[in-house]
C-alpha cells in the first residue's frame, strides 16, 4: 500500500542514517534516562536543545515529550487568569487546551487569517491591559497561531501578525508543527520562510512530524527558555525523551543543516502533485504547502472515497467533522520527500480512478 498522508514530510520514519543513530545510541548508553529535573538530563539532550537553536536561530531551545506538551508549557508557564490570549480561530486543539489549562479569563479567537478581526479583538485587549493584575504587574497579552493550519494547508499571516502586535505591546507564540522541516531555508520553518528570525516571541515545533520521532520543543530567547526550564510543569513533571529518540533526533538536524536536497524533493513532490490533482479537476482549496485537502464536501462522499482508494492501494484519510465543519469534509493528502515519481503517479491514477466510480454509481 502507498501511505498517501504521511506526517514524514521528509522521509526519515525510515532514513537509514537515523536507525544506525538510534542503535549506536542504545548500545553505548541504553534506552531510558528518568526526569530531566533529577537525574534523567542526558549529553544528548542538552547537545539536542543547543543544535535546535542552532537550526532555527534563536538563542535557546528546550524539548519536552510531545508538541502537545510543548504548547501547554508555552502558555501555562508565563500566563494566569489575568492575562489575555488572542488566537487564530483555526488553531490546533493542543492550543485550545493549553490556554484552558492555563485557566485565562480574557480570552478570544478572531476569525481565521482574518487581520482586520485581530485588531478589533486587540483594540478591546488593549483596554484590559490598562487594568493591572491583583500582584501589581500589566497583563500581557499573548497571540497565538498556528503556523501551518494542518486541515487545509494554509499559512499564518506572520508578517501582519507580527506588525499588530508591536503596534499593540503584544507576545506572538506560532506553532510551526507542520512547517518545521518544511518551510524555510533548509526546512527552518514558518518564521525563517518569512524572514521574521527574533521578532517572533515563541516558536513551538514538532519532532513527530518532519523529523519522523517523537518530541516537541520551543524555541526562544535564553531569559524565556531560563523560565520554561525551571517552572514548566510539563518538563519538571514528566520523563525525559528516550535516547534512541534524541540520537535519531540529533541526526535529523544534522542531516537537514547538511543539505536541503530532501526539502527540494519535497516540494518537487508537492508541486508536481498539486499540478496532478488540478489537472484532474480536483478542488485542492487554498493550499500552500504540503498538505493537500481534496475536498469533496459531503461526509459520506469523503469516507466512501477513501474506502475505495484503499481498495486501489492508496491509503489517504478522509477528513469529516467534527474535525473540520460539517459540509466541507475531503481526503487529505499529505507529500513526502520519499514519494518516488512512480507513487506520485499510482496515487493520481487512483483518485482518478475512484472519482470515476462513484460518479458512475450515482
Amino acid at each position: 500500500y502507498l501511505n498517501f498522508c504521511p506526517s514524514h514530510y521528509l522521509g526519515f520514519a525510515e532514513e537509514p542514517r537515523l536507525k544506525t543513530a538510534a542503535q549506536n545510541a542504545i548500545e553505548r548508553y541504553g534506552i531510558g534516562t528518568g526526569y530531566r529535573t533529577l537525574s534523567g538530563t542526558h549529553a544528548l539532550h542538552v547537545e539536542l536543545e543547543k543544535e535546535i537553536a542552532r537550526f532555527k536561530g534563536t538563542e535557546a531551545a528546550v524539548c519536552f515529550s510531545s508538541a502537545y506538551a510543548a504548547n501547554a508549557s508555552a502558555v501555562q508557564t508565563i500566563l494566569d487568569k489575568d492575562d489575555i490570549v488572542i488566537s487564530d480561530q483555526l488553531n490546533h486543539a493542543s492550543i485550545i487546551d493549553a490556554v484552558r489549562v492555563a485557566g485565562v479569563r480574557n480570552k478570544f479567537a478572531y476569525a481565521h487569517s482574518d487581520m482586520s478581526d485581530l485588531e478589533s479583538k486587540l483594540v478591546v485587549a488593549s483596554e484590559l491591559q490598562k487594568r493591572t493584575k491583583p500582584n501589581g504587574e500589566q497583563p500581557l497579552i499573548l497571540i497565538i497561531t498556528d503556523g501551518v493550519f494542518s486541515m487545509d494547508g494554509d499559512l499564518a499571516r506572520l508578517p501582519q501578525i507580527v506588525e499588530l502586535a508591536k503596534k499593540y505591546d503584544a507576545l506572538t507564540m506560532v506553532d510551526d508543527a507542520h512547517g518545521e522541516g518544511v518551510l524555510g531555508k533548509g526546512g527552518r520553518g514558518l518564521v525563517n520562510h518569512f524572514g521574521l528570525e527574533g521578532e517572533v516571541d515563541i516558536e513551538i515545533g514538532s519532532l513527530s512530524k518532519a523529523f519522523s520521532v517523537m518530541g516537541g520543543f520551543i524555541a526562544a530567547k535564553q531569559p524565556l527558555i531560563d523560565c520554561y526550564l525551571m517552572q514548566a510543569r510539563q518538563r519538571l513533571f514528566s520523563i525525559a525523551l528516550t535516547i534512541p529518540d534524541t540520537a535519531a533526533l540529533l541526526e535529523a538536524v544534522t542531516m537537514l543543516g547538511e543539505s536541503e536536497h530532501l526539502v527540494q524533493k519535497l516540494w518537487g513532490n508537492v508541486d508536481y502533485l498539486r499540478k496532478g490533482f488540478t489537472d484532474l479537476g480536483f478542488d485542492i482549496g487554498h493550499s500552500e504547502t504540503p498538505i493537500i485537502p481534496v475536498m469533496l464536501g459531503d461526509e459520506d462522499l469523503a469516507k466512501a472515497f477513501s474506502a475505495k482508494l484503499f481498495e486501489h492501494g492508496v491509503f489517504a484519510s478522509p477528513i469529516c467533522f467534527p474535525m473540520v465543519p460539517k459540509g466541507t469534509a475531503r481526503v487529505r493528502v499529505i507529500v513526502s520527500a520519499s514519494f518516488s515519481k512512480e507513487d506520485c503517479d499510482s496515487g493520481l491514477a487512483a483518485f482518478k480512478k475512484v472519482s470515476e466510480a462513484l460518479q458512475e454509481g450515482k
